[in-house]
């Protein structure tokens, strides 16, 4: 079997989060000294892996679709769309991946709401 890589794992990571299997996902992925710059919980990965859970909890039809994934060296770039029920529009969400081997060692969020209507013809995805 191939090592996964960096790419892979993200989206792995990602998926496996928003279908309700997060602390699974922080055991096979997060790397022991983990940190992320999410402004809404403190920077350690217990805190952000309470809020994942919690929010999986609140939304358990949450979906995820994946939409671009990029990679530079040490760095995953994933462009996906979120919505936590089927009937909302959801949000646009960028997350930025730090790796250190094959785990994840860093990590940041940006969102952005899916508005009702938008002047560019060419949509968000």
């Amino acid at each position: 079997m191939a090592t996964p890589t960096h790419k892979q794992i993200a989206v792995d990571f990602l998926k496996a989060a928003a279908s309700g299997h997060v602390r699974e996902a922080y055991e096979r992925y997060i790397s022991p000294g983990f940190h992320h710059h999410n402004p809404y919980f403190p920077g350690d990965a217990a805190s952000l892996m309470q809020g994942m859970e919690e929010n999986g909890k609140e939304f358990p039809n949450k979906s995820l679709e994946v939409h671009r994934v990029l990679e530079d060296g040490n760095d995953v770039a994933v462009f996906g769309h979120v919505k936590h029920t089927p009937e909302e529009r959801g949000f646009a969400l960028v997350h930025i991946f730090r790796f250190e081997g094959d785990r994840i060692a860093e990590l940041w969020d940006i969102g952005q709401e899916v508005p009702a209507e938008s002047v560019n013809q060419y949509g968000m995805f």
